[in-house]
């Protein structure tokens, strides 16, 4: 068997645990497809694994056919050895097997949930405007010093004013992220960091420093302003699907809470 062929194979069973089609069925899906050792594989095995290949682009070929027949038939050899050796039977094994039925019902109804409640263009739209209202029209480009006590960060202030290097005085940072940088925190939007940050980050002027320190849940930082620039965002057309995704996550995580809201648990 072609070995990306097989491995594909292999990623659409996994694949499919989570989000499998609907399983509505016709009458000719219950045929069988092959027999192992007595033992009937459904046509409905083949065909699923058939269609999770065609959703991946993978055409409908002999050689796709022949690679489902072995893969199926390897996994049938393989399950009828487990089941000699009890293991359908093991309370963690059944478990398992559980959540997996599970996996594949969740998947099949949440591509349905989906399907029947689209992202309209009405909302792709409101949510690039939220977002560009979000960002703002400016880019940052600021270094910082973060300490864990204020007096730390009047400390480093005085040494600032005195003529000492930011760099320098970065080394000492309990930022690992920017420390080796000189406390260098590239360009990025203000939302990029929690608030108290950009608040004062912001009313900087090119080239200055906080010469208050400023306090986060982090501790307390020292922010020197390097550079700002125009933000250029993406056109919607470009973020359209992103947004559209995104969007769809959201609504489906808000109708698993309201499900959730609704389910009577003792």
């Amino acid at each position: 068997m072609n070995r990306n062929l097989r491995h594909a194979l292999l990623l659409t069973f996994a694949v499919s645990l989570g989000a499998a089609p609907a399983f509505a069925q016709k009458k000719s899906d219950s045929a069988t497809f092959a027999t192992v050792n007595g033992k009937a594989i459904p046509k409905v095995r083949a065909d699923a694994l058939i269609a999770g290949q065609a959703a991946q682009g993978q055409p409908d070929s002999p050689e796709l056919r022949k690679a489902v027949t072995e893969e199926l038939v390897r996994r049938e050899i393989l399950t009828q050895e487990s089941i000699k050796k009890g293991f359908d039977k093991k309370p963690e094994i059944q478990g398992q097997v559980d959540l997996a039925r599970q996996g594949v019902l969740i998947g099949a109804y949440l591509n349905d949930w989906v399907r029947t409640h689209p992202v309209t263009e009405d909302q792709i739209k409101a949510e690039y405007e939220a977002i560009k209202s979000k960002l703002g029209s400016k880019e940052y480009k600021a270094r910082h010093i973060l300490v864990e006590k204020e007096d730390e960060a009047k400390a480093i202030i005085a040494k600032l004013k005195k003529g000492e290097k930011f760099e320098d005085l970065a080394k000492d940072s309990k930022d690992p992220g920017s420390k080796e940088r000189g406390g260098d925190l590239g360009w990025a939007n203000p939302a990029s960091f929690v608030p108290p940050f950009s608040a004062a980050m912001t009313k900087l002027e090119k080239g200055k420093f906080t010469e208050t320190p400023v306090k986060s849940d982090f501790g307390w930082h020292v922010i020197q302003l390097e550079d700002t620039r125009e933000l250029k965002l993406p056109g919607i057309e470009e973020a359209r699907a992103q947004i559209s995704q995104q969007l769809q996550q959201r609504n489906v995580q808000k109708h698993i809470d309201e499900l959730r809201a609704k389910a009577k648990v003792e």
